[in-house]
């Protein structure tokens, strides 16, 4: 239970201060807050680390996600016969670069958590968050799943 009120002690400014369009967003943010804090077991102090470090990730996360739907990708282009070799091209290595930059982004968290919390406080996070879009993606696949005719 002091693992949860410490947690939201450092997420409500973020999660107020969040600019994600739409309640599902919001929803499931909290949703992995409430399972991480369950997964991860941290004691106060490695709470009071690691949940200023994951919020940036997840702010500097949001911001690249954000540039990349400002970008003109594939995802918007409905017909690539249209473009020139060279328009194809940039696309494909854009995609590239926003791929290098999100690694990039992946790897800087990773050295800022391993060099704060001991490694299996790290290696449970890893695995929370894989067990987490798993558990997320059944629970949308089944919901969906009903709505069907």
């Amino acid at each position: 239970m002091k693992q949860l009120i410490i947690a939201m002690l450092f997420l409500i400014p973020i999660v107020t201060m969040a600019q994600r369009p739409g309640e599902r967003s919001d929803e499931i943010e909290s949703y992995k807050i409430a399972y991480l804090t369950q997964k991860l077991e941290l004691s106060p102090e490695e709470a009071k680390v690691f949940w200023p470090i994951y919020n940036d990730w997840q702010r500097e996360q949001t911001n690249l996600r954000k540039e990349r739907m400002q970008m003109i990708s594939f995802r918007k282009i409905t017909e690539i016969e249209e473009l020139s070799d060279t328009q194809v091209q940039t696309l494909i290595l854009n995609d590239f670069s926003y791929k290098q930059r999100e690694l990039n982004l992946d790897k800087k968290y990773y050295y800022k958590l391993s060099s704060n919390l001991p490694i299996k406080v790290v290696g449970k996070f890893y695995r929370a968050q894989e067990a987490f879009k798993r558990e997320l993606l059944a629970k949308y696949r089944n919901n969906s799943g009903g709505q069907r005719n």
